[in-house]
């Protein structure tokens, strides 16, 4: 009973820091998306805006 006590303890760890690592990176992930989404719109308006200065 000791050892199956134990070996749920270690798995239950070993799933919690799984779970910790990927919601780490999937909170970095999202972050990295709306800064890039943010990027690509920033620099569309600015060479929209470049492109009417030359004409």
């Amino acid at each position: 009973m000791k050892a199956l006590v134990i070996a749920l303890i270690v798995i239950w760890l070993a799933l919690s820091l799984l779970g910790a690592i990927i919601e780490g990176l999937l909170w970095l992930a999202g972050i990295g998306l709306v800064l890039l989404v943010l990027t690509a719109v920033w620099g569309w308006f600015k060479l929209k805006a470049s492109g009417r200065d030359r004409v």
